[in-house]
């Protein structure tokens, strides 16, 4: 058993709130029961308003930090399509997704703690500047210095920390990654592995040593303080859980970075 002092600390985030309407995507509440951070959707690539309202609300009950999942305008696409959205347009969409979850988080008792891309913009970010700097000044203009969750030496995360905002790493144990430690993209054979006993092996591998095996086989170096387990896959609930309890078995403490 790991000292407790010294033992890894890592957070569990999911993706919530990715419904619309009479259409519900995640089990929400089972995901609660085990993430100490939920990603929320803004309504842009999912989530309405009561969704929003009723996530936060559970949220807020267990104790689950409250983030704000930002999104291109993408609701058919699911915020997975690449888009060329002008930098000031972009900010202006960010800062209003971050208000709209604002206002129910408070409603709620709590507030949002961070902010996270989805999909493409998250994509894009990793090495789009300007899409990078257009993410930020939305978050300023939102009115509180958030805390950034993405990819390890992403140009978001660089542009970040250029203006002062905190960055929180994050990996992925159900995405294969390139040797140069970004996603493999999802349109390529293999980039999601669907096999929950490999997804367990790499969620510790990340955790307790930092690293992960790449699609070539090579081992690359993983610096994240913050694990995504996905919702929006079959048995999600049940995965997350047994990553959660194989983490604390290995002597991982289990908490938010907020």
């Amino acid at each position: 058993m790991s000292d407790p002092v010294t033992a890894p600390l890592v957070d569990l985030n999911a993706d919530l709130g990715e419904g619309f309407g009479r259409w519900q995507l995640t089990d929400d509440e089972a995901l609660l029961s085990v993430v100490t951070s939920a990603n929320v959707a803004c309504g842009f690539h999912a989530g309405d308003p009561s969704t929003m309202r009723r996530v936060c609300e559970l949220a807020a009950g267990r104790g689950v930090v409250v983030g704000a999942q930002v999104s291109y305008r993408d609701l058919a696409g699911f915020g997975r399509r690449a888009m060329d959205v002008p930098p000031r347009e972009l900010a202006d969409e960010i800062a209003y997704q971050i208000g709209a979850l604002e206002v129910f988080a408070r409603a709620a008792g709590t507030r949002v703690g961070y902010v996270k891309p989805h999909g493409a913009l998250y994509n894009r970010c990793v090495h789009d500047e300007a899409q990078s700097a257009a993410v930020l000044e939305g978050v300023r203009t939102a009115g509180t210095p958030l805390p950034i969750l993405g990819l390890p030496g992403s140009q978001l995360h660089e542009a970040a920390r250029r203006v002062g905002l905190p960055v929180i790493g994050e990996a992925f144990a159900d995405r294969a990654y390139t040797p140069e430690g970004t996603l493999v993209s999802r349109r390529e054979p293999g980039a999601v592995i669907h096999d929950p006993d490999e997804v367990v092996k790499r969620a510790l591998g990340m955790a307790t040593e930092g690293t992960v095996t790449a699609i070539d086989g090579s081992t690359v170096r993983i610096e994240a303080r913050s694990l995504c387990l996905h919702g929006d896959t079959p048995g999600a609930a049940d995965l997350a859980r047994r990553v959660r309890d194989e983490l604390t078995a290995a002597g991982v403490r289990i908490g938010s970075f907020a």
